[in-house]
């Protein structure tokens, strides 16, 4: 063995030393209870070749140590954590030890990776504040597959050589650093230090853009776009341009294209007739498709449309793998949207209407403005004998579309009425009309005319999470809320904006979507499950987060002014989500206010509201692998996940696996979802938007392994019967592993991804 010869960076060769790697592998293992140096050194021992590259005993090593991650030694997560920390700073130090921050900051200033206006902003006794604040010891918290996550993904590097410029702790003060620089000098160090704590610390978590792309040049890092298309070529060219500004700016797209008329309508009085809606749905993926996001891959976006339109039928099947290439559009997702008058018909076994929207002057407008408004003309419209419609039976439309959805997986729901009902905007006013690509985002939108079109808007999401697993009582939500609510919104003021129909919107309405991660882990906690949840306790915890978030902006507005268009929404008439919160939920759990809301409703009246959207609940992937934390809300699917990476297997163990191990509910152990949408309804109580809320069946569970339609229409209807907004994925388990419905359209180019999920979800923007 030790004739084995390693080349080093500068291409010498010299005899692999075995005593200073030793040395490292007892280093990462030093303090850590049941793992073994020995065992790391015997399983990459036997790895090592002559003219081994240096860098290629390190990741030797790594993968030795993670190869011994397990059920029954889940500590290896630390040792290979701890390796590829010793890793990454050999890489950027050239040492172990961290150099000061301003140096790390000038150093990358002049090679172009971070904004210059970091050495602009702060003075050099202010750098030498910051660098006090730092703790590098932090990294050693970050799990074999949080380090892995950042050294792939989040820390500033050259992406064709490999090489990384700085360490996580330095990403993460400068990620402070960043945001709170418009702060008045004698209080912006005060946030930079406690906003650095507490994303270091995992209180709190942040998105893909934000991570990666704070402190770079790069100023866009809203993971959500919604863009409205009108019933118009004018509008419909605006929105196509619109999607492909914001793909390369790798954001993932909301598009609202149920207003576009039906085959066969005509065209210029009569001039022409129609080409129905889907050959503009192809351009709108085309232009999805047409820039890589990060050279990676192409776009993602979700397409929203009514339930009721004349080509429904056709539309429902766009996704699936039957068809030929001229009937189907399968590269995008799509979102169906239901109101109360749809899921009446369902339950009285009655008939559907199908419309071209262009045919009912005012019926697409106030599917999302006035219900009541909707029912009269939607009615008044079956009668007109004059009318060209279909006619089709609520249980077969209803029917096809869960079909669609269990296949595809993809095909996803909204309930325009609760978005409207339930949210924090006036539906007169700012009408909620679709959703975003993972459907947790609700916003108003107006159709442009043109890309230059000030009057119309494009809404965008900037995200964040709340850690409930480091909450110990509601009361502790106060501090994170607030730091997670002027951090946000002072990136607004940051980014810039490609479209100006976005930029109006945004500083007009300066939304947020603040989530939540490690739910899971939280439950197991608590003693309670998915299955047989304590909705008592989740209503409890869920309320004080909400309250907290509500009354930081609220300060906010005390401080820098309410949004322009505080009084569009509810907030600024003193109304709160619970207020508005469909009643039925009060089955699960009776209500109860616990904390000040008469003062706040008095505080929100006067004062307003700086945020018009304060919290969704979207998916959380990479975010709560770095904190070691469970996947957003959602179940874990085993105590070990194994997930592929380009640095080979990545391995994260549930958090508190030594004591929790029999507390946790995995997803496919749960017989129904039922107890699992119990708990979004009480979530969704308090929330201003919407919550990606999956639906997963196992059929092992029925009979002949096969699930019936009346089960699922069960959910369906429970779902709208407790104010559910939207539903993401259908998620089904064959008894080997998740069926992978998602894959039939990237297969070519799946070995550039660098994770199942990434490859799954397509774009990781909304992804936190």
């Amino acid at each position: 063995m030790t004739k084995i010869q390693v080349e080093k960076r500068d291409g010498k060769k010299e005899p692999l030393d075995l005593e200073k790697m030793h040395k490292v592998v007892m280093f990462a293992c030093e303090d850590i209870a049941g793992v073994s140096a020995s065992e790391v050194e015997l399983k990459s021992h036997i790895q090592f070749y002559d003219g081994i590259k240096s860098e290629e005993v390190q990741e030797t090593l790594i993968k030795a140590a993670s190869d011994l991650i397990s059920e029954e030694t889940p500590n290896y997560q630390w040792v290979a954590g701890n390796l590829v920390n010793y890793h990454i700073r050999k890489m950027v130090y050239g040492d172990f030890e961290p150099w000061h921050i301003l140096k790390v900051v000038e150093t990358n200033v002049k090679e172009g990776f971070y904004d210059s206006a970091l050495l602009e902003d702060y003075s050099k006794e202010e750098w030498e504040k910051i660098n006090g604040f730092i703790k590098h010891e932090r990294d050693f918290e970050i799990a074999y597959v949080g380090m892995e996550q950042f050294r792939g993904k989040y820390l500033v590097q050259n992406r064709v050589t490999g090489r990384l410029y700085e360490t996580p702790q330095v990403a993460y003060i400068l990620i402070a650093a960043t945001l709170f620089s418009s702060y008045p000098r004698e209080i912006r160090l005060k946030y930079v230090k406690d906003y650095y704590d507490a994303i270091s610390n995992f209180d709190i978590s942040l998105p893909t853009p934000v991570m990666a792309g704070v402190r770079t040049p790069q100023r866009q890092f809203s993971s959500c776009v919604l863009i409205e298309t009108d019933d118009s070529l004018d509008s419909i060219n605006a929105t196509s341009s619109s999607v492909v500004k914001y793909v390369s700016q790798k954001a993932g797209i909301g598009i609202g294209a149920g207003s576009i008329r039906a085959i066969n309508s005509p065209i210029r009085n009569g001039d022409a007739s129609h080409t129905g809606v889907i050959p503009f749905y192809k351009l709108f993926q085309a232009s999805v498709k047409s820039c890589s996001q990060g050279g990676v891959r192409g776009g993602a976006a979700t397409l929203y449309y009514p339930i009721w339109h004349y080509e429904v039928e056709d539309l429902l099947v766009l996704k699936n793998n039957k068809g030929t290439e001229d009937n189907r559009v399968r590269h995008m997702d799509y979102g169906v949207q239901f109101n109360k008058l749809m899921y009446e018909r369902l339950i009285a076994g009655e008939n559907i209407t199908l419309f071209s929207p262009s045919d009912v002057p005012g019926l697409y407008n106030a599917f999302f403005e006035d219900q009541d408004k909707f029912r009269e003309l939607y009615e008044k419209a079956e009668r007109n004998t004059r009318l060209r419609k279909k006619t089709i039976p609520a249980l077969e439309l209803f029917s096809i579309f869960m079909n669609e959805r269990k296949n595809t997986g993809r095909i996803y729901l909204m309930n325009v009425d609760h978005a409207n009902d339930h949210g924090s905007f006036l539906p007169e006013k700012a009408p909620i009309r679709q959703s975003n690509l993972c459907c947790e985002i609700n916003l108003p939108t107006k159709p442009l005319t043109s890309i230059t079109d000030e009057e119309g808007e494009i809404s965008l999401c900037t995200l964040s999470a709340i850690n409930w697993g480091n909450i110990r009582t509601p009361k502790d939500f106060r501090k994170p809320c607030e730091l997670a609510v002027r951090g946000l919104d002072a990136l607004l003021d940051y980014q810039k904006y490609p479209v100006l129909a976005a930029e109006i919107s945004t500083n007009n309405r300066r939304p947020l979507g603040i989530g939540i991660i490690n739910f899971a882990y939280w439950l197991a906690k608590n003693d309670t499950n998915y299955s047989d949840p304590d909705l008592e306790l989740v209503d409890e915890w869920a309320e004080a987060w909400s309250y907290y978030l509500i009354k930081a902006s609220n300060e906010l507005a005390k401080e820098k002014g309410a949004c322009p268009k505080s009084l569009e929404t509810r907030y600024g008439n003193g109304i709160v989500p619970s207020d508005t919160r469909k009643t039925d939920v009060d089955e699960l759990v009776k209500h109860k206010e616990r904390r000040k809301w008469k003062e706040l409703r008095k505080s929100l009246k006067e004062h307003g509201i700086r945020n018009s959207t304060l919290m969704a609940l979207m998916p959380a992937e990479t975010s709560a692998q770095i904190s070691n934390s469970t996947n957003g809300i959602e179940p874990p699917r085993s105590m070990v996940s194994v997930k592929q990476s380009k640095h080979g297997v990545l391995k994260q163990v549930v958090p508190g696996i030594h004591k929790l191990k029999n507390k946790y509910e995995l997803l496919w152990d749960q017989k129904s979802p039922e107890g699992y949408l119990k708990i979004m309804a009480v979530l969704q109580k308090y929330i201003d938007q919407g919550i990606s809320v999956n639906t997963s069946y196992n059929p092992i569970f029925f009979e002949d392994e096969k699930i019936p339609m009346s089960v699922m229409l069960q959910h369906l209807i429970m779902f709208y019967k407790y104010g559910g907004k939207q539903l993401y994925y259908f998620n089904t388990f064959d008894g080997q592993g998740e069926i992978d419905v998602h894959k039939e359209d990237e297969k070519k180019t799946r070995e550039d991804f660098e994770t199942d999920e990434q490859y799954d979800d397509y774009c990781e923007s909304c992804v936190i």
